[in-house]
C-alpha cells in the first residue's frame, strides 16, 4: 500500500471514530433566556425589536442597553416577567444610556437594586410597565421602580410601580416629563418629581403609599431649581403606609399619610385631584427647613413660591397625623388635621399670596404652621390665601417619542 492509500485509510478510520467528518459535529451551547437576551442587548442596532415572551424568566445579573432606537416589547404587563428575585450581581435590574427608547407591555420584579434605570438619554417611552418587590413593603426593597434621571422628553403612560423603598415612579433632574394613566401603590413615594422642571402628572392613582405624590427640590445636586410641574386629574387616597425607607433616605421624612407633597420646588399647579383619607393631611407645602437638614450649597433655594391650588375634591383625612407638630396641633385643637398644611416659612419680603393661592376647593380648610416661629402660633385663615396665579402651560413632548 503506497503512502496516499494509507493517509486515505487513516482519514476513513479517523472519520469513523469522530462519527462522520464535517456531519456531526458538536452542537454550539444552547444560550440560556439571560444569556440570549443580554446578547441581544448587546449587538442590537438602532430600530431594533426585542421580543420579551410570555413566561416567568428568571435574570441573575442586571441588564444594560447603550444602543440608540431600540424598543423592548412584551407580551402584557403581566404575562412577560422578568424575575429577578435570585439576583447574584448588578445594582439594577435594566440599565439603559440610550436616546429614543421604548419599553413596553411587561414586567421587572424583585430586583436588589432599582428596577429601571434610565440615566442621561433623550426621548423615553416607558409603557404598560409593572415594576414590583413582590413580598410587599420592605426596607431591603430597591429603592426606585421606574427611574428616569437627567433625561428629557419622558413619557410614562399606563405603569404600575409597588413596593419600592423610595419612590415607585420617580424622574429626577430632567425635563419636559408627562406621567399618566399609571398606578403607585404601596412605596415610601408613589410619584416623585424631583428637580425636574416642565412636568405633567395625570389622570394616576396614587394609593397606600407613605406620600402618594412628591414634587421636591433638594440641595447638593447637578441640576437645581425645579419648577413647572402640574399636577392634575388623579386619585390621592389612603396613603397611609407606614415609612419604611432606608435610614438617612430623605423621603424617610415623609409623614405616612400624606397625600401631595411640595418642598421647595417652584411653580407648581394642582387642580381637578380627588383627595381620600390621607391619615397626616391631604397637602403639605414645605421649605427645606422644615426637614432641619444642615445644606451648604450656595445655587439652592430652599423655599416653595407660586404654588396655587384649585378645583380638587378633599374628603376625610387628617385624623392621625404622623407628625410631632401636627399631632400637638391636632392635641390643641381636638381636631383633624386641615386639608392643606403650609409651614408658613417666607423669604424675607415676601407676602404669603406669593407663596400660596387657593381657589374653588369647596369647603377645604388650611393652616398656616408658623414653622419659623416655633410652631408658636398656627393660623386657619385661608382667605389671606384666596388669590389665582396664571396657569401653567400643557407639557408637549418630541415628536420622537411615541
Amino acid at each position: 500500500m503506497n503512502i496516499y492509500a494509507m493517509n486515505s485509510l487513516a482519514v476513513l478510520v479517523s472519520c469513523g471514530l469522530l462519527s462522520a467528518c464535517g456531519q456531526d459535529e458538536p452542537a454550539a451551547p444552547t444560550l440560556s433566556f439571560e444569556e440570549a437576551l443580554q446578547l441581544q442587548l448587546i449587538e442590537a442596532e438602532p430600530g431594533d425589536i426585542i421580543q420579551i415572551p410570555a413566561g416567568i424568566h428568571a435574570m441573575t445579573r442586571s441588564l444594560s442597553l447603550n444602543v440608540p432606537g431600540i424598543t423592548i416589547r412584551g407580551e402584557g404587563i403581566d404575562t412577560s416577567i422578568l424575575s429577578f428575585r435570585n439576583q447574584l450581581q448588578g445594582a439594577e435590574g435594566l440599565l439603559v444610556s440610550a436616546d429614543d427608547f421604548v419599553l413596553e407591555d411587561l414586567a421587572i420584579e424583585d430586583t436588589v437594586g432599582d428596577a429601571l434605570k434610565i440615566n442621561e438619554s433623550t426621548n423615553i417611552t416607558i409603557r404598560n410597565v409593572r415594576t414590583e418587590w413582590t413580598s410587599g413593603a420592605l426596607t431591603n426593597n430597591g429603592a426606585y421602580g421606574i427611574y428616569p434621571v437627567q433625561s428629557s422628553n419622558i413619557l410614562i403612560d399606563g405603569a404600575v410601580a409597588i413596593g419600592a423603598s423610595d419612590a415607585g415612579i420617580y424622574v429626577g433632574q430632567s425635563t419636559q416629563i408627562i406621567v399618566r394613566n399609571s398606578r403607585a401603590e404601596y412605596n415610601v413615594a408613589g410619584i416623585e418629581i424631583e428637580n425636574s422642571t416642565f412636568a405633567d402628572v395625570h389622570n394616576n392613582v396614587a394609593v397606600n403609599n407613605t406620600g402618594g405624590i412628591l414634587v421636591f427640590d433638594l440641595p447638593n445636586l447637578p441640576v437645581q431649581g425645579g419648577r413647572n410641574t402640574r399636577v392634575f386629574d388623579n386619585q390621592i387616597g389612603n396613603n397611609n403606609t407606614a415609612n419604611f425607607a432606608p435610614q438617612g433616605n430623605i423621603v424617610g421624612t415623609v409623614p405616612a399619610g400624606t397625600g401631595l407633597m411640595v418642598l421647595a420646588n417652584d411653580n407648581i399647579e394642582i387642580f381637578g385631584n380627588t383627595f381620600e383619607n390621607n391619615a397626616t393631611t391631604h397637602v403639605i407645602i414645605v421649605s427645606y427647613f422644615i426637614t432641619e437638614r444642615p445644606f451648604d450649597d450656595p445655587q439652592y433655594d430652599p423655599f416653595p413660591e407660586s404654588i396655587f391650588i384649585h378645583d380638587n375634591q378633599f374628603s376625610g383625612g387628617g385624623s392621625s397625623p404622623d407628625s410631632e407638630p401636627l399631632k400637638a396641633l391636632q392635641a390643641a385643637t381636638g381636631q383633624a388635621i386641615p386639608d392643606v398644611v403650609w409651614d408658613g416659612i417666607l423669604v424675607p419680603g415676601t407676602l404669603p399670596q406669593q407663596v400660596l393661592c387657593l381657589a374653588d376647593n369647596g369647603d377645604a380648610s388650611f393652616v398656616n404652621l408658623d414653622a419659623g416661629n416655633g410652631f408658636a402660633t398656627p393660623t386657619f385663615d385661608k382667605s389671606v390665601h384666596a388669590c389665582s396665579l396664571p396657569k401653567l402651560s400643557v407639557i408637549t413632548l418630541s415628536s420622537a417619542v411615541k
